[in-house]
């Protein structure tokens, strides 16, 4: 071979034994910090991670199958019916940020409402595609939860089920953001409270539903659930259905709802009525990203923390991918206190 061609030739791609040798420690030691192994102390881990970053080290996903059976790949399955308002993008962000320097990466599974909800997963299952895999959107009883548990592949929900199955979860505690909402809207007055629950088959739905239905009976207020649309419904949907509601004699003068985009909908039919968000009636609702209270600033808003949720999710499906022990945390109930504050606008 030529100099010239010699020259023209790749830099060795950098090892474990290249990092090694950059942080003074073992090949084990700097395989094990990659892993986030539970062993291996925080200061170390972000050491080696920094080395790995700066010198570009990549993990040879192929030799690396050949060699433990393993992808390095968490898949996060969500449907395409999500709103972008909504928990994707930051729990994209989220999950990615947790794995940056770990031997794993993550992908995303997309499925159509139309779709089995377990095909995704059986397919990921089937053909070894992943290492684990993170779905939400649970039922009480939910197949894909009944389908990897039964093969034992790793997992983790963000969500609850009822299955008698104790598997790996993170779930924001709507029980309790339903009654919050429902306590701060009889405080202020209101007496015909509404629900626009998300659909009625998934577990946050139900939770929330108890939470306010309880709440408003233990208070003596009205309550009813508005049955022709879910907190997953389209804006436009929302907005055309709130008009009407809004336009009838018996119109909620305070409404419980699980979804940013939804609520804004609601708020604007509530408004096409001359109707004046937090006089005439409120409007009480989650927001990821804190932004709601910049389209009403009397909106009633508990913030939920989905980055919080990714980042605790990848953690778990790592640690049951690498099946530690109880001394992980791999369940979190994320239980909300109070009303969010004003956002400050300056």
């Amino acid at each position: 071979m030529s100099s010239a061609n010699h020259d023209l030739s790749e830099p060795a791609r950098p090892t474990l034994k290249s990092i090694a040798a950059l942080t003074g420690l073992s090949v084990a030691t700097v395989g094990r910090a990659l892993k986030d192994a539970d062993d291996i102390g925080e200061d170390t881990k972000r050491r080696v991670r920094e080395v790995a970053e700066r010198v570009g080290y990549r993990p040879n996903r192929a030799g690396v199958r050949l060699r433990t059976g393993k992808t390095n790949v968490i898949a996060l399955v969500r449907s395409t019916e999500e709103d972008v308002m909504n928990h994707t993008s930051q729990m994209i962000s989220a999950i990615s940020t947790a794995l940056r320097g770990t031997a794993y990466h993550m992908i995303l599974m997309p499925y159509f409402p139309e779709e089995d909800v377990i095909a995704p997963v059986r397919y990921l299952v089937e053909t070894g595609s992943a290492d684990g895999v993170i779905i939400n959107q649970t039922t009480p009883d939910d197949p894909r939860v009944r389908y990897m548990h039964e093969r034992g592949f790793p997992f983790a929900t963000h969500g609850r089920t009822a299955m008698g199955i104790d598997h790996p979860f993170f779930d924001f505690d709507n029980e309790a953001f339903a009654r919050i909402m429902v306590r701060e809207m009889v405080a202020r007055g209101r007496r015909r409270l509404a629900l626009l629950a998300p659909p009625l088959g998934q577990s946050y739905s139900l939770h929330m539903s108890k939470g306010f239905f309880e709440e408003c009976a233990r208070l003596g207020v009205q309550a009813r659930l508005l049955d022709d649309m879910t907190s997953d419904t389209g804006a436009m949907r929302v907005e055309k259905v709130a008009k009407q509601i809004f336009g009838a004699a018996d119109w909620p003068d305070g409404v419980v709802i699980g979804s940013a985009t939804a609520s804004m909908a609601l708020v604007t039919g509530g408004e096409s009525h001359g109707l004046v968000l937090g006089r005439d009636f409120d409007v009480g609702t989650k927001d990821s990203v804190r932004f709601l209270r910049r389209f009403r600033s009397d909106m009633l808003v508990v913030h939920e923390d989905v980055g919080h949720a990714g980042d605790f999710l990848a953690r778990a499906v790592m640690a049951a991918i690498d099946r530690r022990g109880p001394q992980t945390a791999t369940q979190f109930l994320d239980v909300p206190a109070q009303i969010s504050g004003p956002v400050n606008l300056a």
